[in-house]
């Protein structure tokens, strides 16, 4: 069987390319792949690294393992993966936009410069915090399934029992770009077109390459050349991300003139260009072309979906997640599990303390395979697994001493790749956002205009994550949306809004965002050192795929926990892992009320990324 946990959108580009080769040890537990499997080449050998021995330099105030301090601004914040869109967010809000305009200028420029995490060809989720109703509201920007795509049609391009990682079966309708639409509509204040011109200018100027960046980019299309999968089409995609035959190296310019005349035609024409107008015809015509199913009725039938989210209390902080089809559900039932344990008092990186988050984290993503699924074709007991007295039933399961043997989900009862960034503005419109292509760049796929031009993007591979089991809540069906792994975050505390903030990366976001809130809440860090702290994320849970769980599964950790804490793991029964690049990219904007009545923002980013936190 092979086996699928849903990383990171951009570490999963890297293993791809390597390490989730077929011949390869699986890389997330270590294990050599199933007998009698086709294998591929062998990467080369790792060269040793030079640097293996050294630590992090020592800041003369704050924790040691902390690169730079949060960044302090009264005016305005935003923090992305990349430093040009941060620049492109403050420009926006500088000039007189809402968090909400620079959000989807931010959003819009990420496409073009970190492809290999999102884009307009894939689904977008959103939280803010509405000064004027003062509360949380959220949006669902995620897309349904071709409608002439059956699922007999869907089990015949199967592999293995589950649906391939790349090309068109995969492809969903992309939701970003009505996401954007339905947000200026509510929150804008710049004119469309304002917000959208400067970037499709970026495009057609180009930019420099940072490193991370660069690194996935070549990956993502190494795997797309030399994998095992099919993709019905393969030149445009080289053309636009490999002019010359060559993905950009790092400092090298780079430009996507294509996407640039894209983003002027949906600043001209709104959203209806591209889900109704010339954009919907050529990408109903390149599927028709290829062999896919994505048609223009399917685009014109979309709709972005305003979500009231869920909600859970983690020690006086209330946390806020969307339901299913996302798994923000997820995150609150891990914090609402470990609140019934004194982690302050097991002490910061202890044992003990990761040993209690990563049980509940495993017995949240039980519940999470089991039942998460679009609530418009599955009854789902939301209210039930969010609720305190179930997480306490779960929590009784945890022994201190040693893992759990098996974890199974909760008895419902009867009745019932990715990039994130935060940005916030002067009138106090907080937002968290998050939009992805799913695993790596997307399938693969980049529609043309029909004479040999493409249009610039990659459409999503969202559609993988569907079951094709019988019976199963988050079973294939044509019209429905896929179980969706992307997830934004958001605190309230004090009836004020705490903090944008979000973990991309698969199934690590619920365990980076629990691991966020328990950092600032039970150690106490800024928004920097929680996001600078060393990470675990856990492998080998059961997924909404179907898939079941592999034993215990196997423990990552970053190489900054702390020998003892390791050894003592061990002791307790877990297989622990090495630092595999999946701990996910973290970016928060928080909100500081100060004893004068006034509040600031505090910006943090994430150093395993190229991005940057700025403030004014």
């Amino acid at each position: 069987m092979r086996r699928r946990t849903f990383l990171s959108a951009l570490p999963s580009g890297a293993l791809a390319a390597g390490a989730l080769s077929t011949g390869a040890a699986n890389a997330q537990t270590g294990q050599p792949p199933a007998p009698g499997r086709p294998t591929e080449a062998a990467p080369a050998p790792a060269r040793p690294d030079p640097y293996a021995e050294v630590g992090i330099g020592d800041r003369i105030t704050g924790p040691k393992f902390v690169g730079r301090s949060t960044v302090w601004g009264a005016n305005g914040a935003a923090a992305t993966a990349h430093p040009t869109a941060t620049l492109i967010g403050i420009d926006t809000l500088r000039r007189g936009g809402s968090a909400i305009d620079a959000a989807i200028a931010i959003n819009a420029a990420l496409g073009f410069l970190e492809p290999v995490a999102n884009g307009i060809g894939g689904d977008a989720f959103c939280m803010l915090w509405d000064p004027k109703q003062r509360k949380v509201v959220g949006f669902n920007g995620s897309g349904n399934s071709p409608r002439g795509l059956s699922l007999e049609v869907a089990r015949s391009k199967a592999i293995d029992g589950y649906l391939p990682r790349y090309g068109a079966v995969t492809v969903n309708v992309p939701g970003t770009v009505d996401a954007w639409w339905s947000a200026h509509q509510r929150y804008g204040k710049l004119p469309w077109k304002e917000v959208l011109l400067p970037v499709a200018e970026l495009c057609e100027q180009g930019a420099p390459v940072p490193q991370v960046i660069a690194y996935y980019l070549e990956r993502n299309m190494a795997a797309f050349d030399r994998g095992r999968i099919p993709i019905e089409e393969n030149d445009n995609r080289k053309r636009v991300y490999a002019p010359g035959g060559e993905t950009p190296k790092v400092g090298q310019m780079f430009a996507n003139p294509f996407l640039g005349k894209t983003l002027r035609l949906i600043a001209e024409g709104g959203r209806d260009a591209f889900y109704e107008g010339p954009l919907a015809e050529q990408m109903e015509g390149y599927f028709r072309r290829i062999g896919g199913w994505l048609t223009r009725a399917d685009l014109a039938a979309h709709r972005t979906e305003w979500v009231e989210p869920i909600r859970t209390d983690y020690r006086g902080v209330e946390v806020y997640g969307l339901g299913p089809n996302t798994q923000g559900l997820s995150t609150n039932q891990i914090l609402n599990i470990c609140e019934q344990f004194d982690l302050k008092g097991m002490g910061f990186q202890s044992a003990a303390s990761l040993h209690v988050q990563a049980e509940a984290k495993r017995l949240a993503f039980e519940d999470r395979a089991r039942y998460f699924a679009d609530p418009r074709f599955s009854d789902i007991p939301v209210e039930w697994l969010n609720s305190k007295a179930y997480a306490a039933e779960r929590a009784r399961l945890i022994r201190p001493d040693r893992i759990m043997d098996r974890v199974m989900p909760g008895d419902a009862p009867h009745h019932g790749d990715t990039t994130y960034f935060s940005v916030a503005d002067k009138d106090g419109l907080m937002v968290s956002w998050i939009q992805s292509n799913y695993r790596g760049m997307g399938s693969g796929l980049v529609p043309d205009d029909g004479r040999g031009n493409p249009l610039g993007f990659m459409f999503q591979d969202r559609g993988e994550l569907f079951a094709l089991t019988d019976g199963h809540p988050n079973v294939y069906a044509p019209g429905k949306r896929p179980f969706q792994t992307i997830i934004p975050g958001f605190t309230v505390k004090d009836g004020e809004p705490w903090m944008a903030f979000g973990v991309m990366g698969g199934g690590m976001q619920p365990q980076g965002q629990a691991q966020i809130v328990i950092n600032m809440v039970d150690y106490g860090l800024d928004p920097q050192e929680a996001g600078d702290a060393p990470r675990w994320q856990h492998y080998g849970s059961s997924e909404p795929t179907g898939q079941p769980q592999e034993g215990a599964g196997v423990l990552h950790l970053e190489s900054g926990v702390p020998e003892a804490t390791k050894t003592q793991l061990r002791a307790m029964g877990w297989t622990l892992g090495p630092p595999d690049g999946g701990f996910g990219g973290y970016q928060n904007v928080m909100r500081q009320q100060n004893p004068d009545g006034l509040w600031t923002y505090g910006a943090a980013t994430e150093m395993r990324k190229d991005g940057i936190a700025l403030a004014y």
